[in-house]
């Protein structure tokens, strides 16, 4: 963690695939953070981006990464059933990890990730920290507000064709650990615990449309994957507070017209952005109003990318020290897989599930501009 004298936090990189050039278009010249170690099992992969940071280099592994003195913090952007070896691996060295999502392939993983980072006393931060953004804060901000009366409902949607289309290597997402509810509902279930609150129950639905899949594109083209998991789900959450949310993600659509999420109330109705990215416009139409007005942004961190939730972790940002409980935090994580585990538990056996987490929702971001959580 960063000290009084305000030294650059230590973040070592495990995983060095796809995402994290987006993490490193973050973090790349923050003055309050800096990579100062990678690895890859593709060592060449590894010197390619340390060669990019100044200062960092490349270790032999996982568990020379976070021996090293100079890492306060180890970014795991591994695949997800890989998650769960590596936060073991931080917790036993006393080093904080920041993961992708989900926290881990499976619920009882992700239980043993807080309780390892828990028995050492070392911090879990989890993406995404999409929702940190002007997009789901403002529309947070705005039903905590009452702008829309009491909330009631919400409706979730992101459907997509599959990832083999365009990732040269997508068997991941189709083995256990994957699938469109494990990849996607993270930013879509995440949001919706910020905006209405915890998960009381759940209620759930799923299909599988194939067996296999091909690649479309790169040097496995034609080759096929076996699908081990649903590959569409649908399903019904009952929020801690009392409002129903419909949520449906899908590998077996070609498109939707559905906004990503919409929210509604007594009083009137929100349509929330992308959630996969930082920023959009909140849409509101008020009870009784002629049309939809888009609200300012009123809350959250202003041009932020992806790896935001990390700085904020670090304390980074501008918001003071490193928190005891970061806003992309563990906690919310956890609940956030014990949801979807339910809803696949409820599709396979048709009962409703109950919920054994419910996290304090972090506090919400107050309007943070980019010279400002950058500096």
């Amino acid at each position: 963690m960063t000290g009084p004298t305000r030294e650059p936090a230590g973040i070592g990189i495990v995983g060095l695939g796809v995402i994290s050039r987006q993490y490193l278009d973050t973090l790349a010249g923050h003055p309050r953070a800096r990579v100062v170690a990678v690895t890859d099992l593709d060592r060449s992969r590894a010197e390619s981006v340390a060669a990019e940071l100044p200062g960092a280099r490349v270790t032999a592994d996982l568990e020379a990464l976070v021996a090293a003195d100079d890492v306060q913090v180890v970014l795991d952007l591994t695949t997800p059933g890989v998650h769960a070896h590596v936060a073991r691996a931080c917790a036993a060295a006393g080093v904080d990890r920041y993961g992708e999502k989900p926290l881990a392939a499976d619920l009882a993983s992700s239980r043993e990730v807080l309780a390892a980072a828990t028995a050492a006393g070392t911090r879990v931060g989890c993406a995404p920290d999409t929702v940190l953004g002007t997009g789901v804060q403002t529309a947070r901000a705005a039903v905590a507000a009452g702008r829309i009366g009491t909330p009631t409902a919400a409706v979730a949607t992101w459907v997509s064709p599959g990832h083999e289309a365009w990732h040269p290597n997508p068997g991941f997402y189709y083995a256990t650990g994957g699938g469109p509810l494990l990849d996607m509902g993270p930013y879509y279930l995440t949001s919706l615990v910020q905006i209405l609150g915890p998960v009381a129950w759940v209620q759930g639905a799923a299909s599988r449309s194939r067996d296999e899949r091909t690649i479309a594109s790169g040097p496995r083209a034609g080759e096929r994957v076996p699908v081990e998991v649903a590959t569409h789900v649908t399903g019904v959450l009952g929020h801690v507070g009392g409002a129903l949310s419909t949520v449906t993600v899908s590998f077996d659509a070609v498109g939707s017209h559905a906004r990503p999420i919409e929210v509604h109330g007594t009083e009137g109705s929100l349509v929330v952005p992308d959630p996969n990215r930082f920023d959009g416009d909140v849409e509101l139409r008020a009870l009784g109003a002629g049309g939809w007005e888009v609200l300012p942004p009123e809350a959250g961190f202003e041009g932020a990318g992806r790896g935001v939730g990390l700085l904020e972790m670090v304390g980074a940002v501008g918001l003071g020290d490193a928190p005891s409980s970061p806003r992309a935090g563990g906690e919310v994580g956890l609940h956030v897989m014990e949801v979807m585990s339910g809803l696949l538990d409820s599709a396979a056996d048709g009962r409703r599930v109950a919920m054994t987490t419910a996290p304090d929702v972090p506090p919400l971001v107050p309007l943070t501009p980019t010279d400002v959580w950058r500096a």
